[in-house]
C-alpha cells in the first residue's frame, strides 16, 4: 500500500508541476506549435537522466521509495515520455538497438494510431 501511497503522492505533484509549466509557457508562447508539451518532455527526460544517475551513483538506502515517488510517481505525473525515453537509452546502453528502434517506432506509430482510433469512435465512425 505504501508503494501506491507514494507513486500517487509523487504523481499529483508532477501532474500539477506540468500543468504549471504549459500554463508559464502558454503565456510566453502564442505560436500553434505544442512548445509546451516538447518543453516539459525534454525537461522531464533531463530530469530523469539527472535522477536515475544520481541513483545509481550514489545507490542510498531509500533508493527503492525514492524511485517510487520520483521517477514513477513525480516525472510520469510529470510526462510519461521521461519513462519512454529511460526504457529506450537503456535498450541502447545494452546494445539492443534494434529492440530500442523497434520501442520507439511502435511507441510513436501505434500510440498516433490508438488516439485516432479513440477519435473515431467518439465522432462514430468506427
Amino acid at each position: 500500500m505504501q508503494a501506491y501511497l507514494l507513486v500517487a503522492a509523487g504523481g499529483a505533484i508532477g501532474s500539477v508541476l506540468r500543468y504549471a509549466f504549459g500554463v508559464a509557457v502558454g503565456r510566453a508562447w502564442q505560436g500553434a506549435f505544442p512548445l509546451a508539451i516538447l518543453l516539459t518532455n525534454i525537461a522531464g527526460s533531463f530530469a530523469m537522466g539527472v535522477f536515475v544517475g544520481l541513483m545509481a551513483r550514489f545507490l542510498p538506502s531509500w533508493a527503492a521509495d525514492a524511485r517510487l515517488f520520483v521517477a514513477v510517481g513525480m516525472l510520469g505525473g510529470f510526462t510519461t515520455f521521461s519513462s519512454f525515453s529511460l526504457d529506450t537509452v537503456v535498450l541502447i546502453e545494452r546494445g539492443e538497438l534494434l529492440q530500442a528502434g523497434l520501442y520507439v517506432l511502435l511507441s510513436v506509430v501505434v500510440c498516433l494510431i490508438g488516439l485516432y482510433l479513440g477519435l473515431l469512435v467518439t465522432r462514430g465512425v468506427a
